[in-house]
């Protein structure tokens, strides 16, 4: 009898490492994407660079953040720095266009030079599952200040893709990944591009 109790507290523990093991696997460089092109985009690829990764909207309140978000790129892409954009039409359908028609918006209105993924939902069913992985490492961001806050609060009552607590607020939510994918820091959509410019830096 003890022998087999302990064989089943074994078989316990060893399946209890198993599933450690797979946790401790998963990363960003084990997703795949498409690009705005249909392009497969491997994240293997970007192994050992800072990623800023972004969904992003073109006729939103935050759309001027593309202007930032481009700088930020510029300034650091020489040092590591890749920003992803991808765009997302959960928010009041504020990215209604097609793939084609966002990146001529972005490169005609904000110079946007930066890599841009397929449309696609960070919510949901249908959530692209590289953002699932993000929201699971960084499930909250702060909004400072009672500006900050009560933009919170509107958000929260204008979003409707909302299921659990790390669901994304709205347009704009960045996520900022370590050189080796085990950091990952979120900022909220009121955060500007040059208010974590340091924390880039930090990273790089």
């Amino acid at each position: 009898m003890k022998k087999l109790i302990l064989a089943l507290l074994l078989a316990l523990l060893g399946l209890g490492a198993c599933a450690q093991n797979e946790q401790d696997m998963a990363s960003i460089y084990d997703f795949k994407t498409l690009n705005n092109k249909g392009k497969e985009v491997d994240f293997k690829d970007y192994e050992g660079k800072v990623l800023l990764i972004v969904n992003t909207a073109s006729k939103c309140g935050f759309t001027p953040q593309y202007d930032g978000l481009e700088a930020l790129y510029q300034q650091y892409k020489d040092k590591g720095l890749v920003v992803i954009g991808f765009p997302c039409n959960q928010f009041a359908g504020q990215e209604p266009g097609s793939n084609e028609q966002i990146e001529e918006f972005c490169r005609l209105n904000h110079g946007v030079t930066f890599p841009l993924m397929a449309k696609t939902d960070v919510n949901g069913a249908n959530a692209e599952p590289i953002f699932e992985f993000l929201k699971a490492q960084a499930p909250t961001e702060e909004y400072k200040g009672l500006k900050a806050k009560a933009t919170q609060k509107l958000l929260k009552g204008l979003s409707k893709s909302v299921e659990k607590d790390s669901d994304i607020l709205w347009n704009f939510t960045k996520f900022l990944v370590s050189r080796d994918g085990k950091i990952v820091k979120r900022f909220a959509p009121v955060a500007e591009p040059k208010d974590f410019a340091q924390e880039v830096e930090a990273m790089l």
